[in-house]
């Protein structure tokens, strides 16, 4: 069926989730879940097909890998999601009018969403059950690099939801190619939102040539400042977990800054990411402290592009400051405004940082690693928004519902 059918059968569909109940919603999703589990060797059978076509040095291999705990990880997210309260018909102000007129805002679906994301199965699962249970249709539009993975995973949904009675479009998987992309920017009338997840590249595409309005989910260029009065032993746990826990998410660490009266705790800082073969680029002043403490092979010299870069990999900048101002101003001037972290334990260190440093999420003695739906408690998320506009930070079932405006009265009109 060509791209244009598959929106308008989209679209069509978005009365007949309208419909449904909370609990139908509910049942659909852990029907599925259970689905997921049941088919876990066809899912790894077609996500073995896209790991051949991609290198293992690759840092996308790591995003595009499905294993039996991902699957499962999968599945309890879809649960999750299913056990959360509804985020649909809340009243979310009431006024009464001098005049009698009750007025109600009231939140609703968008309707159809579309999300353009690259070489990770797991938003397909994630993008689906935020989309039900918030009553919105969810047209996917994934990558050629997971393609076999995508379309195992939507025949699954698919399975469910003609089993219950539901139409397969309210799941719409597109074809991976680039005209699909194309004519899913332009559908104006057909797709109420965009959101693209994946690189800088992809989401300056998107923001350029969508006609539909879009949220954009920006790339994660991550710091962590180790302020003067840090604690050595929380801070060593926390650069190493942001840093190697995945390298490929967008939550992990790129760049480490550090107080210079600090520099000579700089190696045990940096002790347990030696065993990860994690590279440091450090400026001047770092790569002095590290020499001879690091391994010669994994410490370089930083040079300007080092900083304001998302390294996907086992790669960090080490940028050296001599005060938290001058920590908050390099946060200020190379962020992505995704997540940043403060090590410190002075209360009024940190104040000024959570005060100061503009981002969708600003951490305290806490891993940039924790920056994801689930974690928040939203059950998943459909991106983290590093915008301004509607929402910010991850993105989960309230995010992607509107409002609108139910006005009740006994026959009151307009004189005036």
């Amino acid at each position: 069926m060509k791209t244009t059918d598959l929106l308008i059968k989209a679209s069509e569909e978005r009365m007949s989730l309208n419909r449904l109940t909370d609990e139908e919603r509910n049942t659909i999703l852990r029907a599925v879940a259970s689905a997921l589990r049941e088919n876990i060797e066809k899912i790894l059978q077609a996500n073995e097909k896209d790991l051949r076509r991609i290198e293992a040095a690759d840092p996308k291999y790591d995003r595009l890998q499905l294993t039996g705990k991902r699957v499962e990880s999968i599945a309890e997210d879809m649960e999750n999601v299913a056990s959360l309260p509804s985020p649909l018909d809340r009243t979310l102000s009431e006024t009464t009018r001098p005049n009698g007129m009750l007025i109600r805002k009231v939140s609703v679906p968008f309707g159809v969403i579309g999300v353009i994301y690259e070489a990770r199965p797991n938003v397909t699962c994630d993008v689906f059950s935020l989309c039900l249970k918030s009553g919105n249709v969810c047209v996917l539009k994934g990558g050629s690099d997971a393609e076999f993975s995508n379309e195992v995973l939507v025949k699954i949904i698919h399975a469910v939801l003609h089993e219950k009675g539901i139409g397969e479009a309210a799941c719409t998987l597109l074809p991976s190619d680039r005209e699909a992309t194309d004519i899913l920017l332009k559908a104006n009338g057909l797709v109420d939102l965009i959101i693209p997840r994946g690189s800088s590249g992809l989401i300056r595409f998107v923001r350029e040539n969508a006609r539909v309005p879009i949220i954009e989910t920006g790339a994660g260029i991550c710091h962590t400042y180790f302020d003067k009065n840090g604690d050595l032993k929380k801070g060593q746990a926390i650069i190493t977990n942001a840093k190697t826990r995945r390298v490929s998410v967008c939550n992990a660490l790129d760049c480490l800054i550090i107080h210079a009266d600090r520099l000579v705790d700089l190696p045990d800082l940096c002790q347990k990411l030696k065993g990860h073969q994690v590279i440091i680029f450090a400026d001047e002043a770092a790569y002095a402290a590290l020499q001879g403490h690091y391994p010669d092979g994994l410490l370089e010299k930083a040079t300007e592009n080092s900083f304001g870069t998302e390294f996907l990999d086992y790669k960090m900048s080490i940028r050296t400051v001599n005060s938290e101002k001058e920590a908050i101003a390099h946060i200020g001037r190379y962020s992505s405004q995704h997540s940043e972290c403060i090590v410190s334990e002075s209360k009024e260190a940190i104040r000024l940082f959570e005060q100061m440093v503009d981002a969708a999420c600003v951490y305290a003695n806490v891993s940039t690693a924790f920056t994801d739906g689930a974690q928040f408690g939203f059950g998943a998320e459909i991106g983290i928004s590093t915008q301004k506009a509607h929402a910010r930070g991850p993105m989960a079932l309230t995010e992607i519902t509107t409002y609108k405006y139910i006005i009740e009265g006994n026959g009151q009109i307009r004189n005036s």
